[in-house]
């Protein structure tokens, strides 16, 4: 058992505790938070004092961890269109250096205090490493396919290799609108109806040009599909954006997490609420601003009633697989988004998408959420020094 001290202790479930005390036993398990007297009172082992921020430990609600080996190997600010293009130009790799590269990944990840990961999956290459279980993952397995007559095909692909990740927590997923023809999303949503538990991540209106597409059949996606060699003929223009146009393609059953939503406004959360979807929102704001040099609307989502979380995206798009370098992003553009709400967004919420929030996302007794120290701090505020440091 052993107890630790910091300016100020948050705990999720709880308003925060200036220099307050966190005290867990060998394994982790929180045992008590309290005030100084308190633990006193308790007979808990006298406090490690440190300075700065305690909180539980990080989930990445969104990651790609099979493209850790791209690190700086996309340039940077080119536009989604053009960062798919260099993705696929240079994702091709020995399978040993992509397995290397996702388990250094994977141990930066741990450095960073992250203790769990959705994480998006194209290929079986990070089973081997997931099955290890230093990190708790969810796998979604992603498909895409965005002429109709492949939709089977590409569904029973997609299910075989969801098969390869079980007993793993994993589910099959679509990539994006403009990846995922009508017909794909209907087996998906089929299939989501079906009883199963089955989580859905989907990238959602990364560009203006995604919402521009939908809207009229213009801008750069027609040059994207042109480079596939992708026949759009089929597809008609919706009048409404991608958001919009995906949205009754959903299943009511499960629960989706919407990632990046780079250009989504008040308009489309309006819409959204008109349904009932399961919605959650994540935000990747540093992959933002490498592939789009644009960040979300962040503050139109807030006090909405949704289920905020944050991610990393990949290293093919981050610098750092980093949750505190997510919150200091947000934090510096929307300096009302206090450091507790940040905090709440990088663990609870994004425990409780992943289903896992009775173990981990907060400080409560029973727990083992782990544990991690916020430094250079101002007071409750992040500053551009603050780093974490893994406590348990």
């Amino acid at each position: 058992m052993k107890s630790f001290k910091a300016d100020y202790v948050v705990p999720i479930y709880a308003d925060p505790i200036k220099n307050g005390v966190v005290t867990v036993d060998d394994e982790g398990k929180i045992i008590a938070v309290s005030d100084p007297e308190t633990h006193a009172r308790n007979g808990h082992p006298p406090p490690e004092s440190l300075s700065g921020i305690i909180c539980p430990g990080f989930i990445n609600s969104h990651c790609h961890l099979e493209l850790s080996h791209l690190g700086g190997k996309v340039p940077q600010n080119t536009g989604l269109v053009e960062f798919i293009k260099s993705i696929l130009k240079v994702r091709s790799a020995d399978n040993a250096a992509i397995v290397e590269a996702a388990e250094k990944a994977e141990h930066d990840m741990i450095e960073n205090g992250i203790v769990a990961v959705g994480d998006i999956s194209n290929n079986n290459l990070t089973i081997p490493v997931k099955a290890k279980q230093k990190l708790y993952y969810h796998t979604f397995v992603e498909i895409l396919g965005f002429l109709p007559p492949a939709a089977e095909e590409i569904f029973e692909r997609g299910m075989a290799l969801l098969h390869e990740f079980k007993p793993q927590p994993s589910s099959i997923t679509a990539h994006a609108p403009y990846s995922t023809s009508k017909e794909l999303f209907r087996l998906i949503k089929k299939y989501c109806d079906s009883g199963v538990d089955n989580l859905l991540s989907i990238h959602n209106q990364e560009c203006e040009d995604e919402n521009k597409f939908f809207r009229y059949k213009l801008g750069k996606f027609n040059d994207l599909y042109e480079y596939f060699g992708t026949d759009t003929g089929h597809f008609k223009p919706q009048a409404r954006n991608s958001l919009q146009s995906m949205l009754p393609l959903l299943t009511s059953k499960q629960d989706i997490l919407l990632v990046h939503n780079t250009c989504t406004n008040l308009k489309d959360i309006y819409f959204l609420k008109r349904f009932d979807k399961k919605v959650n929102w994540c935000f990747c704001p540093n992959a933002n601003l490498y592939i789009e040099n644009h960040l979300p609307k962040i503050n139109l989502f807030v006090d909405q009633g949704f289920n905020l979380t944050l991610g990393t995206d990949s290293l093919a798009s981050n610098t750092k697989l980093c949750i505190l370098h997510e919150m200091k992003t947000i934090q510096h553009k929307y300096p009302a988004i206090g450091t507790e709400r940040l905090i709440e967004w990088g663990t609870l919420n994004g425990a409780k998408f992943l289903g896992i929030n009775d173990e981990k996302g907060s400080l409560e007794p029973g727990k083992k959420p782990g544990l991690n120290l916020i430094t250079d701090v101002d007071g409750m505020k992040l500053t551009v020094e603050s780093k974490v440091r893994k406590l348990v």
